[in-house]
């Protein structure tokens, strides 16, 4: 608990109480207020713990959280806009700003953040700042941030030739090529699940090209760009340096890492945690992490993760963005890491606590600097696994590239048919 005594607890209820008799006396005496949170998953279990400090300083709130399950948050936060029942804040996927700003769901929040002592924007890494700026009006403020970044075995890069891990596309495939002649026919040099569009979506990020084009208007798979990066994702494969398999059909990515199975696997910083809990202590020292490389240099990756939304509904805004405040210090989110793994989206909040020495980290650390946002349509995950499905397909040889991004030109334009509808609208009537 932050900042908080048993004592301070143990009184917290006694002030509530005698706020609610003074309430209920008929006086004119200040009322308790109750905040409404929406959070996801383990986060929602992890900020109650967070949560008395904020009430002790503000006494005359109560934030009330509710747990959301991860695979049916999208359909609660989309009926509870149909049903003008929304919470008063909500921690809010990055890729589903865009959907939530086109329901007029969300606060702009900019005048808010300007007057503000606590956000400092400056401070907050720019790629996933950017994942709350829809066309130059900010909904968001980044709670943490999610990428992704290579996990390896360092011992066996070792041993095949390598001090580290490469900084460009060439060099990495010339290791994994090396490592996969190490390991031999029944092993391999990478794991690229196939029921994951995020490697691929990575490499395409790394492309000159967006993969979006006409003001994301149409799919643009086509370019030379995405039909770069989608080869040397089907080349992987073609190789036989990655399985052509998901990461069901394997006992668990991490014993098999510890095996050799595989010796480079994308992933985020969730399996720092899962990879020091799961491989023996004799193999600690074997793996580590770096960041992704790029096609002529240091590559970028993904910019993911949550920020925290205010409801346009909301008749509690100014209270809520006082606890939207609380939990971007630097101290509150270093302490949400060590609960929960994951990474501040705020560069103070690394120079401190567990996340400042931890050496598994560091890469991530770098990585933040060097972030690319994906088009901000509200279509956009409904396009990735739609991506993901033609990718395996050429993976697994049932389809070429040609017709494969073709075809998926096609399909993504119809998923973007009413986007056009709606942009042409409100061109026409300007």
């Amino acid at each position: 608990m932050v900042g908080l005594s048993r004592r301070d607890v143990g009184l917290r209820p006694l002030l509530w109480a005698g706020v609610l008799l003074l309430g209920g006396c008929g006086g004119s005496g200040p009322r308790l207020e109750v905040l409404h949170f929406w959070a996801m998953g383990a986060e929602a279990e992890v900020v109650t713990q967070l949560i008395p400090e904020f009430e002790h300083e503000h006494p005359l709130l109560r934030v009330e959280v509710q747990q959301l399950a991860w695979t049916a948050a999208h359909e609660k936060l989309l009926t509870a806009v149909a049903g003008d029942a929304t919470p008063d804040l909500c921690q809010l996927g990055n890729s589903w700003i865009p959907e939530l700003v086109a329901l007029h769901a969300l606060m702009p929040l900019q005048a808010r953040v300007a007057a503000s002592p606590e956000i400092a924007p400056a401070d907050y890494f720019p790629g996933v700042w950017q994942t709350n700026l829809i066309a130059a009006s900010l909904y968001g403020i980044p709670w943490y941030v999610d990428t992704r970044l290579l996990f390896y075995r360092s011992d066996l890069l070792k041993a095949a030739g390598f001090a580290a891990p490469a900084e460009t596309w060439s060099a990495w495939l010339a290791q994994l090529q090396a490592i996969k002649r190490m390991v031999g026919p029944q092993r391999y040099a990478i794991l690229l699940p196939l029921n994951e569009f995020e490697p691929l979506q990575i490499l395409a990020l790394n492309q000159s090209e967006s993969m979006l084009r006409d003001g994301d208007r149409y799919g643009n798979f086509r370019s030379g760009s995405f039909r770069r990066a989608l080869s040397f994702y089907r080349d992987m494969f073609a190789q036989q340096l990655a399985p052509t398999m998901t990461n069901t059909q394997i006992s668990n990515v991490w014993n098999e890492l510890g095996k050799g199975y595989f010796s480079y696997y994308v992933s985020g910083p969730w399996n720092i945690r899962e990879f020091k809990r799961r491989l023996p202590r004799e193999q600690q020292g074997s793996w580590m992490t770096a960041p992704m490389p790029g096609i002529d240099g240091p590559g970028v990756s993904n910019a993911g993760g949550s920020s925290l939304v205010l409801f346009a509904r909301s008749k509690h805004q100014q209270s809520a963005w006082q606890l939207i405040e609380y939990l971007s210090r630097p101290a509150v989110q270093q302490r949400f890491h060590e609960l929960t793994g994951d990474l501040p989206p705020r560069r103070t909040s690394w120079a401190g606590g567990e996340i400042a020495h931890d050496p598994y980290s560091r890469a991530f650390r770098i990585q933040l600097e060097r972030l690319r946002t994906f088009p901000k349509v509200p279509e956009w995950e409904q396009i990735m696994q739609a991506m993901r499905v033609m990718a395996e397909r050429v993976v697994q040889g049932q389809q070429d590239i040609d017709s494969a991004v073709t075809g998926f030109d096609a399909e993504v334009d119809g998923m973007l048919a009413k986007r056009r509808w709606i942009l042409d609208r409100q061109r026409g009537a300007r």
